[in-house]
């Protein structure tokens, strides 16, 4: 092999392995937030179990939001409550479509502040996946949840009084594949 036909092969291999480590990146970016809590990202529970109550309060607010293009009312059912630190709850979310089509959406989500992130566990949530509300259906949709009791040892989180759990649901792109 020559040496050009040589440098010609590592040139395409390190484009597409560029190529590649960028179309890997958005899901890997997400999985590594979901299991640090980086970025505010609550965690995702492995199994349906909380640690228990840890004989403390905080307040958790809970706020709602939709793209202009989702013909959709999304709200809180309670907008803040003080949930016991460590004992599993749940919060309601309703969604209401406005329109006189189905429509699908799917909601991302964050906590703030984003130390509370990595203490901030979903056991169960709607935003797992895509909602498709029928023209004029309304549903209630739960989120199961705790926060760690290891908030309480973090010196960057322990005097946190507030957490806020905010979604904002978009439209799913309705295009067919292959179009």
């Amino acid at each position: 092999m020559s040496r050009t036909t040589r440098t010609a092969a590592l040139a395409f291999l390190l484009v597409f392995g560029m190529v590649g480590l960028a179309y890997a990146s958005v899901p890997l970016y997400r999985v590594f937030c979901q299991v640090t809590g980086f970025a505010g990202t609550p965690r995702l529970a492995q199994g349906d179990q909380a640690p228990g109550d840890a004989g403390r309060m905080i307040s958790v607010r809970f706020d709602a939001n939709r793209s202009a293009a989702l013909p959709w009312r999304f709200e809180p059912v309670d907008t803040r409550r003080d949930v016991a630190i460590g004992a599993r709850n749940i919060a309601l979310y309703t969604a209401r479509n406005l329109s006189d089509r189905a429509v699908t959406g799917t909601a991302t989500f964050n906590v703030t502040p984003a130390q509370a992130g990595q203490y901030f566990t979903k056991v169960q949530c709607f935003c797992f996946t895509e909602q498709r509300l029928s023209p004029g259906q309304e549903v209630q949709m739960p989120v199961v949840f705790y926060v760690d009791p290891a908030i309480l040892n973090d010196p960057a989180a322990r005097d946190i009084s507030e957490i806020t759990l905010s979604y904002t649901f978009y439209p799913v792109d309705p295009r067919p594949s292959g179009s």
